[in-house]
């Protein structure tokens, strides 16, 4: 099974590869190619940025939230049609949570058989980027480093004496080399959430951006490159969860609300799901549904806007008091809060789960975390859940008498020692999940969906 393919690194996080990944992804795009993109961990923000760039969807890979079985399965399947696959990694080439490496990107980049380009920032560095380079290549031997980018070159000397040391101390070619300009930099408005109405000018960053790359690379050869990675053994398409009876979903993706994996909607949908989008900020009700999904985003930003929406809040309040199954992560779990407190100011949100938000300087919960679900767990999940956190909020003034569906083993979730609040039919937690897969959120969400929907028909 034939895919191009090259894995996206660099030395250390902030090496600005993720802004090269984008360019790259801009030019082979706007030369005719067909790019699938991926990321490398649970990020949501790159995959946005990734995915407008390439105008296809990008899917995350992680090893923390996925098999190795899924990795190749959501791989294969993704990038089944592409001219060329770009996986970006995160952080270094060897950096990883566990001592043996078996979570780095350098793990991913060998399961999968990618080719490596290394990305450098070459800013202060003249003759010690040679026993750089060597070092990562020695470091393990299973890694190939196909090529090099330089980055933020300080002009055309600085560039010339890079590309001597590395001919003449290395054997890694290099593919491009990008001088530093200030224009480079894509500003991640509210961390990378786009609104509609600026669609516009983030497709403008991304085209320059692309424009700049395409100078500077060699995207002739980055295909080359991509073309000698080995053929994969064709692996197990991802499997869906039961198919019985087509209901209607309410998506809630606007301004406030945006992080989904690519990976969840495609299995949302493969489950005859109709996915319905809801506007939080500007719809005055809910459509007929058969169930709501309110993924994370940033509802701090737009707290005014949805606090001045009173129709919604007031129909949703009512909808999940009757019934309505909800899933809510992080943003959505605080826009379901009774009120939402920053920078000095207070609002109203729906009010259905019983406490108040506040946001803080610092992150609350940060990282990898892993959740064990308790007896009375409402959605009948019995085995240990991997998940993801970073939220600066916290809520505050809850009953005594919360009714919880996770205790958690790894990470903060709502007081440090429970997450997943049940009210009615609604699961609202800070966590993030992967929808999809044995452990995932959508099989149990979409039983509770379907029941529901045959007692009415009943």
């Amino acid at each position: 099974m034939n895919r191009p393919r090259v894995f996206i690194s660099a030395a250390h996080k902030s090496s600005g590869k993720t802004t090269l990944t984008l360019g790259l992804a801009a030019a082979l795009y706007a030369r005719g190619h067909g790019v699938q993109p991926f990321k490398k961990g649970p990020d949501y923000i790159d995959p946005l940025w990734l995915g407008m760039a390439a105008q296809r969807a990008c899917y995350n890979l992680d090893f923390h939230m996925m098999t190795h079985a899924e990795i190749d399965s959501r791989f294969s399947a993704a990038s089944t049609g592409a001219r060329i696959s770009l996986i970006e990694g995160n952080k270094g080439l060897y950096d990883g949570l566990d001592l043996d490496g078996s979570n780095s990107n350098a793990a991913l980049a060998k399961l999968l058989g990618a080719p490596v380009v290394l990305v450098l920032d070459a800013r202060g560095m003249t003759r010690g980027v040679a026993p750089l380079i060597l070092g990562y290549q020695a470091f393990d031997a299973d890694i190939r480093i196909a090529g090099v980018i330089l980055n933020n070159l300080g002009g055309s000397r600085h560039e010339s004496k890079l590309r001597a040391v590395i001919e003449h101390y290395t054997d890694v070619e290099v593919i491009g080399a990008v001088q530093h300009e200030a224009g480079m930099q894509i500003a991640e408005r509210h961390l990378g959430l786009v609104p509609a109405n600026e669609q516009a000018r983030a497709h403008a960053s991304i085209r320059h951006v692309g424009e700049r790359v395409a100078a500077q690379v060699n995207l002739q050869r980055l295909l080359e490159i991509a073309d000698t990675a080995p053929e994969l053994t064709a692996a197990q398409p991802p499997a869906i969860p039961s198919t019985a009876g087509r209901v209607r979903i309410g998506l809630a993706q606007d301004q406030a609300f945006g992080f989904y994996y690519s990976e969840d909607l495609d299995t949302l949908r493969a489950a005859q799901v109709e996915l319905v989008p809801v506007d939080t900020l500007n719809d005055a009700r809910l459509p007929e549904l058969d169930g709501l999904i309110i993924g994370g985003g940033f509802p701090e930003m737009f707290m005014q806007a949805l606090e001045a929406n009173v129709s919604l809040r007031q129909h949703l309040h009512r909808a999940i008091e009757s019934g309505l199954p909800v899933y809510a992560e992080c943003g959505g779990l605080m826009y379901l809060s009774r009120t939402l407190s920053w920078q000095g100011q207070q609002r109203q949100m729906v009010g259905i789960v019983p406490g108040d938000t506040v946001m803080h300087e610092r992150p609350v919960g940060r990282g990898y975390a892993r959740l064990e679900p308790v007896a009375n767990n409402r959605w009948q999940e019995s085995a240990s859940i991997p998940a993801h956190e970073f939220h600066y909020s916290s809520l505050e003034n809850l009953p005594d008498n919360a009714c919880y569906a996770y205790r958690v083993t790894r990470g903060h979730g709502i007081d440090g020692t429970h997450d997943g609040l049940q009210v009615h039919n609604l699961l609202a937690s800070y966590v993030h999940r992967r929808g999809t897969g044995a452990q995932g959120w959508i099989t149990p969400f979409l039983n509770q969906v379907r029941a529901r929907k045959a007692r009415a028909a009943a």
